[in-house]
């Protein structure tokens, strides 16, 4: 005799379809609000960064660049202008091979983003002078050999002229005496205003040479 509380099996097969057809409802309820959400949040573009429009006056020109947010001044200008005088050394703003005029003011390219030079006067020594005419701080160079291999001159020029700069405008340095005064136009100051550009030649004391003499200063 069957127990009455055991299911037939019509009553399983009909209890075994109830359950594939409730399983399959519910998996759809559950699966339709996370995909409606998912299509309500915009999804970034895979490899896309954030760009901007940079204007700035390059050498006496204005340029205008698409960059992406991250480029670097020095980047902007070798990749972008094809200014490759401008060098790339440690790239990380120790070498001083990357130093351009940025206002006059002389900076590390590789360390600036070009953003921060938006509406600026760049300088690079594309824009100092030309092999027909020179720049008395490059003809000066060329005069006590302050250039040997090269790589570092256009960053040293750059400095050079920026240190000048700064001397007469009355910026001190970490060897000027008076801080309340103006600093003096001396070797001392020249060689520590320009030690953070290095030299792998080693042609420091014709660089100073060079600077001292389109400064006025006597070696």
């Amino acid at each position: 005799m069957n127990d009455p509380d055991e299911n037939t099996p019509d009553d399983l097969a009909l209890t075994r379809r109830e359950v594939l057809v409730a399983g399959a409802a519910t998996a759809a309820a559950v699966a339709l609000p996370s995909e409606a959400g998912a299509q309500q949040v915009p999804q970034p573009q895979p490899g896309a960064a954030p760009a901007s429009r940079v204007t700035m006056e390059v050498n006496g020109t204005p340029r205008t660049l698409e960059l992406d947010n991250r480029t670097t001044l020095l980047d902007a200008l070798r990749e972008h202008l094809h200014l490759t005088g401008t060098k790339k050394g440690c790239d990380h703003g120790q070498c001083g091979a990357c130093t351009v005029l940025v206002n006059g003011e002389r900076i590390n390219a590789c360390l600036t983003l070009a953003l921060l030079t938006h509406n600026q006067k760049v300088t690079t020594i594309e824009g100092l002078g030309t092999p027909t005419r020179m720049h008395p701080m490059q003809t000066a160079f060329v005069k006590h050999d302050g250039y040997q291999c090269g790589y570092c001159t256009p960053g040293q020029i750059c400095s050079a002229v920026g240190t000048l700069d700064e001397i007469r405008r009355g910026v001190p340095s970490h060897v000027t005496a008076d801080l309340t005064a103006r600093p003096l136009l001396s070797v001392e100051e020249l060689r520590e205003r320009m030690s953070g550009n290095i030299c792998r030649c080693g042609a420091y004391s014709n660089i100073v040479d060079a600077v001292a003499e389109v400064g006025g200063v006597r070696t």
